[in-house]
């Protein structure tokens, strides 16, 4: 049974741990109600083809609308961008995002940075105003990828379900270790990441300021 305890306690800590967290600030001299439209300019980082980037932003795009926002459609902004011959891997820099902004013709635009996607997945965001440059809301988030907790929890109740068969400690141990180091080696199904880039994306929209005028929930 001491084997027992020490695999609840292992799967209990690794499941907080894998929880999502968020942190954003925003500023509060800025009047966000005269923002209506707000382009996703870009979805950076290690995140597959295109096809991957446009369901990010389309997450962000929902989460944009939630906040009262009136978000472009990302193929609309491809296209106007690429009229101009503005390349999407020139968006390094908060006036690189401006310039952007300026030829969509939007008051306010919106980048979003990924710099790891695997088992963790962490995310930034930011929102600049196109006129000046400056960053009027920032926040980033993290979490553990789908794919790990349910490999967590899919060892620990193989590993419980032998116990009660076997009874063999030893046996229980081995089971969980390699189910979970096994299951952190691989790589993520697409939708588990899907899930958990929606859930952290939602957290990280948490703190973005919203304008006045909401969009009503569809029942």
């Amino acid at each position: 049974m001491k084997a027992m305890a020490i695999i609840l306690s292992a799967a209990l800590l690794l499941a907080v741990t894998g929880c999502t967290s968020s942190e954003g600030y925003y500023r509060q001299d800025y009047d966000y109600n005269t923002v209506e439209k707000i382009a996703v300019i870009d979805v950076i980082g290690p995140v597959g083809g295109e096809a991957a980037r446009n369901q990010i932003g389309d997450f962000f795009a929902m989460e944009l609308l939630k906040k009262g926002y009136s978000p472009i459609e990302r193929a609309q902004v491809h296209v106007l961008l690429k009229e101009q011959e503005f390349q999407a891997s020139a968006i390094t820099e908060t006036e690189d995002a401006a310039r952007a902004g300026r030829i969509l013709n939007v008051p306010v635009v919106l980048i979003v940075n990924i710099p790891e996607f695997g088992e963790d997945i962490h995310m930034t965001a930011k929102m600049v105003d196109v006129e000046d440059g400056s960053i009027l809301w920032m926040s980033s988030g993290k979490g553990k990828g789908g794919k790990f907790l349910g490999t967590l929890f899919g060892a620990t109740a193989g590993a419980i379900a032998g116990y009660a068969v076997t009874g063999d400690d030893d046996r229980v141990l081995g089971t969980v270790a390699g189910g979970v180091l096994g299951g952190a080696a691989g790589n993520l199904l697409a939708p588990d990441e899907a899930e958990k880039v929606l859930e952290i994306t939602r957290k990280i929209c948490d703190t973005m300021p919203p304008r006045m005028v909401r969009y009503q929930q569809l029942k």
